[in-house]
């Protein structure tokens, strides 16, 4: 069986072939933490979640890098709105990201990457530019000259912005000398944070805080680059302007993978559209499994529409595998039929949607032998939980904190009734909320 990955670049479905045999290195791009992390987040980072456990159940040493962007124009207003040191900022939004991602059953990362971590890297990137001629100063910055590069929107297939574009560091200033130029390092400007290099007090700007730090862990080329789609353009487009200028190397990345958007109505979520839904909020009524088995259901490729009913199908759809899941005896045999099977599809650019459809029929095949072993071969990637008994034996101290809960929301006192279920989290139990009222699960 062959691999076979869809990578942007290239619009097609490509074998997959890494750097060096039998290892992988792949960065996706993280958080800017400014605020909660929302469902569309869950979406790409779950996702890929599965993807590199996938990769990892072929036998592929994987070394996964996500960034944090812990400097921005976003974290820098948020910190001024709240009149609060933005390092305070950086590390309440982080340590938030970093609870939903555990929430979320997400555990395959090797390494986050805080960009300010990446300093000296971004200063050397940005001074090598500078002696290379894709660089130039103006009031504000340094900036990358897009006119030195011919080859600026090959991955996006264009070198204009777009409406859904990702576009959350404006750098505008009449002075550049092509409305796409970018900022790789922004003066001090006062109030601001900053840093004392050899190109000045200042910070860096978006898009060179990526190709500092996998300069760095990766090295000039690596294997895959993932993300949403809205990044596609300008962002990844600039990091491969910026690398491949500063190294002389092409490709960057063998394989670009982009997520779908997960839209609410006819738009994609997003905090600057205000649109969004957090993680936690969506935990407290929908389990982590739950939401997995939404996220499998699609390609990642692909968009979902983010609704009740979407939800509330996943959820219907996830309790009757389950429950078929739990009755299974383990006769300690692998079914190879069905294993194929699953690997056949997820190798077709790790299609979760017809390897789950792989894994319905094996349950529901009466005849089939090697069904408990299998479903466990495939839960360590999709992270369902799906043979694991709830067997719940709830301590009083638990069902006490219960039944306050219950009192404090029929009273429409929601943040004592969120404050218990803290309570009652820590003590290793999850409280969601659905039609019928109170569910508790084992954490």
């Amino acid at each position: 069986m062959v691999l076979k990955i869809y990578s942007t670049l290239s619009r097609e479905k490509e074998t997959f072939k890494p750097l060096k045999k039998g290892e992988v290195n792949l960065f996706v791009c993280g958080p800017t933490v400014y605020d909660f992390s929302h469902v569309g987040h869950a979406k790409t980072y779950t996702q890929f979640d599965i993807i590199i456990k996938y990769l990892r159940f072929k036998g592929y040493k994987v070394f996964y890098l996500q960034n944090i962007t812990d400097i921005d124009d976003k974290i820098i207003k948020k910190a001024n709105e709240e009149k609060e040191d933005w390092k305070k900022i950086v590390k309440k939004y982080k340590e938030a990201y970093l609870e939903d991602m555990e929430s979320l059953g997400i555990n395959s990362v090797n390494k986050y990457a805080n960009a300010t971590d990446y300093i000296e890297e971004i200063v050397s990137q940005v001074e090598r530019l500078i002696k290379k001629g894709y660089a130039y100063k103006i009031s504000d910055g340094y900036y990358f000259d897009l006119s030195k590069d011919e080859e600026y929107g090959k991955l996006a297939k264009r070198k204009v912005l777009e409406g859904e574009d990702a576009v959350s560091r404006i750098d505008e200033n009449s002075e550049k000398k092509n409305s796409g130029d970018f900022c790789l390092w922004k003066f001090k400007k006062v109030g601001e944070p900053s840093w004392k290099t050899s190109l000045g007090e200042g910070r860096p700007g978006w898009h060179i805080e990526d190709t500092a730090i996998t300069e760095k862990e990766f090295g000039s080329q690596y294997d895959i680059h993932g993300g949403g789609l809205d990044l596609i353009f300008p962002h990844h487009e600039a990091e491969i302007a910026q690398m491949e200028s500063i190294s002389g190397k092409k490709p960057l990345v063998k394989y670009w993978m982009h997520t779908g958007f997960l839209n609410t109505g006819k738009e994609k979520m997003s905090k600057s559209l205000g649109n969004f839904s957090t993680i936690r909020e969506l935990l407290k009524t929908y389990s982590k499994e739950q939401i997995r088995y939404l996220f499998i259901s699609t390609n990642y490729r692909k968009p979902i529409d983010f609704s009740t009913e979407t939800l509330e199908n996943a959820k219907n759809s996830f309790e009757r595998l389950k429950n078929i899941c739990e009755k299974i005896v383990d006769d300690k045999k692998i079914n190879e039929k069905y294993l194929k099977e699953f690997e056949e599809q997820m190798d077709d650019d790790f299609n979760t949607p017809n390897s789950l459809q792989v894994l319905w029929k094996l349950v529901r095949d009466e005849k089939a032998k090697g069904k408990y072993q299998t479903i466990k071969k495939i839960d360590e990637i999709f992270g369902l939980k799906l043979l694991e008994k709830q067997n719940l034996v709830v301590p009083k101290e638990v069902d006490e904190l219960l039944k306050k809960r219950e009192i404090a929301r029929k009273d429409k006192k929601w943040e004592e009734s969120d404050k218990l279920r803290e309570e009652i989290k820590k003590l290793g139990f999850q409280v969601l909320d659905g039609k019928v009222g109170q569910e508790l699960k084992k954490i």
